[in-house]
Order: C-alpha cells, then structure tokens, then sequence
C-alpha cells in the first residue's frame, strides 16, 4: 500500500538489473524508503552489483527472485512469489535485448528469442501483474517501450516490431484496468545512455542519436509522470513532436530518411 505521502512500500523491478529500471527505483528511494524486489536471470552477472545499489540508495530491504523471460511456464510463480509478502505498489517492466540489427531479420533463432523477451514475455508478466493488482485494486505498472516502436523503421526493425507490440500491449491494458484503480505508464524513450548502449555504439561504429538522454532523466520523467496518472509519455518530452512528424512521412521519403 502506498503511504500517507503517496510513495510506494513495495516496488518490483522485471529486468532487476536494468540500469533504467534500477535508476527508477533509486528514484523512488529519494522520497522514502521501501522494499525492491529485483527479478531477473539466475546468477545474472550484475546481481551482486544491481543488489548493493540499491541497498546504498537507502531501500528497506532488497529480495531477488529468479526470473526468465523466455520461461513464460514459471512466469506464474515469480509473480506469486513478488506478492507473497504483501502488496505490490510499483512494477517496472524493463526487461528486453536490443540485439544486432542485421543480425535479428537474417537468423530465424535469434529474432524468435527477441521476440519472445521484448513482446511474448512482457504481455505474459503484464497479464499475471494485472490480475494481482486488480485483486489488490490499486498499483502502479511502469512498462519501458521505445520510441522504435512508434515507427518500424528499416534499420531495426525486427527490435522496433517487437516495441511496437509492447506499446501497444500495455496502452490497453491501461484501458482495462483503469476500472479497477490500478495505473499503466507507457515511456517511449529515444536512446538512452546506458552501459549497454555504449558499448553497442562502441562495437558497432554508431553515433550518439539527437535527443539521447541519461538514464537518470527517464526516471525522473516515470516517477511524475506515474505519480501524475499519465498513461504515455516519450524522452525526451520534445520526441513527441519529432515521432508526430515521422508518423506522417510518406514512405518512400521515409525509406530515404538517414535514420
């Protein structure tokens, strides 16, 4: 339940090592103190690491439940074992992998696992999350989309397909659980600095994009945005009129586009 201030007690992170996703929760830990539930991957390298910030960042307590996306079968029980000690106030899901563009549209195993990381497993926990907190009627639900998803563009689409579905997934579960008291928060960031996207920028050659922003940035935009009710929001604020204009290009002006 949240407190008498409005800040959450309990928050569960869904890619518990996500540097976004740890970034919201120390967010949320300026405000007041509370308990973080990290899951992801068992033996996940960044555990120990992903453990001991948020711990320094002041939370109350910090519990890790193993948690494999592509595992839709044990999906059940991990979100059951999330609120086994009470109720869940905030879910962040900010799980998924960018992969190798090329890559992703030329090897059907690869962009089959994608697939099943960034859409199949976020609607698995999105379901299982909105059933428990209808049952609770009230909670908060952070879901990281990507502004690649708003327009597939050529370059990742295999990625951007996959966004586009999550965005759409958790847009209309919003509608439906609205009824109930319970609040879903779509972010459709741009690039966003990260250790994950540098080193991809390093190994691939890429150029930091227009508009890329701290990881620091987009959770301050989910912590008001959430505490305000909104239902989409973009990061920066200024990439909503920059995809509104996309959106409207023809395609064969689109396709010529250098992005």
């Amino acid at each position: 339940m949240f407190d008498a201030t409005g800040n959450p007690q309990t928050i569960l992170l869904l890619g518990g090592t996500s540097e976004i996703a740890l970034a919201i929760a120390e967010r949320y830990l300026r405000n007041a103190r509370a308990r973080v539930l990290l899951a992801d991957l068992p033996g996940h390298p960044r555990k120990d690491a992903a453990v001991a910030q948020i711990t320094a960042a002041g939370a109350k307590a910090v519990e890790w439940i193993d948690f494999d996306a592509l595992d839709t079968e044990s999906h059940p029980g991990v979100i059951d074992a999330a609120f086994t000690g009470g109720d869940v106030d905030v879910a962040v899901v900010a799980f998924g992998v960018l992969g190798d563009a090329e890559e992703l549209w030329q090897d059907q195993r690869k962009a089959v696992a994608a697939a099943g990381i960034n859409y199949t497993a976020a609607v698995s926990v999105g379901v299982l999350l909105g059933e428990k907190m209808r049952a609770q009627g009230f909670g908060r639900i952070i879901a990281m989309s990507s502004a690649a998803g708003e327009r597939v563009r050529r370059s990742n689409f295999v990625y951007g397909s996959t966004k586009a579905g999550l965005d759409g997934f958790y847009l209309g579960l919003g509608e439906a659980l609205r009824e109930y008291g319970v609040r879903v928060l779509v972010i459709r960031p741009g690039q966003v600095r990260t250790t994950t996207t540098i080193e991809h920028w390093k190994a691939t050659g890429a150029k930091e994009a227009p508009f890329t922003v701290d990881k620091e940035d987009v959770a301050e935009l989910a912590v008001t945005a959430s505490d305000k009710g909104r239902e989409l929001v973009w990061a920066p604020g200024v990439f909503r009129y920059v995809m509104m204009v996309l959106r409207h290009i023809p395609r064969p002006i689109f396709r010529k586009l250098p992005i």
